[in-house]
């Protein structure tokens, strides 16, 4: 019989334990202040939290060709970045499958496109695309002002021959109603030169909420790196009042193929002013960039080409020799409850290039 309540009384006692670390662990995530970054590689993502509010998600599932931040939300909660193909919301437009969240990849390396390659392209053809691996998470680190994640990917053709090595580095900072985040990503050649020829599609990318896009009257196609057509189709513009604006003052569609510093895309949503903007960094190969920014939600900067986007400049060619690595710095803000002025992107591009 004693033996009998000590082993009843050990159960209850583990019970208690168990929901005291419980209640204790929700208490702390209700509670949590600073900047979280929890993988999950059962899931294959990494959740990065502010004051215990998801802000976005490095996810890298095997049905995407490359690695994404996605969804991405502001302070207060808002989503700002398109939700098709992974969860498509009623009224978004449903075209360019492989714009998804916010990636970094090419449109031509060494002959390959890593930008268009989704689901949507058809196994014969997949030979004219690379994809992109996940590899490892070198380095998940929380903090109170700053949260940091590293992490190891291969670009790999369709018969998974390596291209390049990529290491990327993700700083995670804010405040109350900004959000920031500093790209550093370094590719690096192995055993063979890498040529990345002049191309429009790259090299960093998002793609918006409804919300941020430019309201349009008319179904628009537009054409990739293969020749192969897209119509983006003409929507209800209500609720639509993206605009963008660059550094050099150009406004609106005018943005599209310029060279600038930084470009903001400001909207209001459900009530909510809001900006997102990307800021070039001098060390870039190319600086400063040409903007991929389309008033369909495409919103891309572009270190690597120039023709393409302007024809009276001349074609550009880069090349990696093999064992030769090159870097591209990028800070992307989310700024929530005015939108970012002038003067505000001056000043972050300038702390940015410090």
């Amino acid at each position: 019989m004693y033996s009998q309540f000590k082993c009843f009384k050990k159960t209850i006692s583990v019970a208690i334990s168990i929901t005291f670390m419980i209640g204790s662990a929700n208490s702390f995530a209700r509670s949590t202040k600073g900047i979280e970054v929890i993988p999950s590689e059962n899931s294959k993502k990494v959740d990065i939290l502010y004051d215990g509010k998801l802000f976005t998600s490095y996810i890298y599932p095997d049905n995407l060709e490359k690695p994404v931040l996605y969804p991405v939300y502001t302070s207060k909660g808002t989503i700002v970045t398109r939700g098709f193909p992974r969860e498509p919301r009623p009224g978004e437009r449903v075209d360019h499958p492989h714009h998804v969240g916010i990636w970094f990849n090419y449109g031509s390396v060494n002959g390959l496109d890593f930008w268009n390659n989704s689901y949507a392209i058809p196994q014969e053809k997949k030979n004219l695309y690379g994809h992109i691996k996940h590899l490892k998470i070198i380095k998940a680190e929380s903090g109170p002002k700053m949260g940091t994640l590293i992490v190891e990917t291969q670009w790999l053709d369709s018969n998974n021959n390596l291209v390049l090595t990529e290491q990327t580095k993700f700083e995670f900072t804010g405040d109350k109603d900004i959000r920031r985040i500093d790209r550093t990503t370094t590719l690096t050649a192995k055993e063979q030169k890498v040529v990345f020829k002049d191309n429009k599609e790259g090299l960093m990318g998002m793609r918006v909420d409804r919300a941020f896009e430019e309201p349009s009257e008319k179904p628009e196609v537009f054409t990739d790196a293969n020749g192969n057509p897209t119509t983006v189709a003409a929507l209800n513009n209500e609720g639509v009042n993206g605009a963008y604006r660059s550094s050099t003052g150009l406004d609106k569609g005018a943005v599209w193929g310029t060279r600038a510093n930084w470009v903001k895309l400001s909207a209001t949503k459900n009530n909510e002013p809001i900006t997102i903007a990307i800021t070039d960094n001098k060390q870039n190969v190319g600086f400063p960039a040409h903007w991929h920014a389309r008033g369909y939600g495409l919103f891309g900067v572009n270190n690597l080409a120039a023709k393409t986007f302007n024809p009276k400049e001349p074609e550009t060619s880069y090349t990696l020799d093999p064992g030769k690595s090159t870097t591209f710095k990028y800070r992307i803000l989310v700024k929530s409850g005015s939108f970012l002025s002038d003067e505000e992107m001056n000043r972050e591009f300038e702390e940015f290039n410090k």
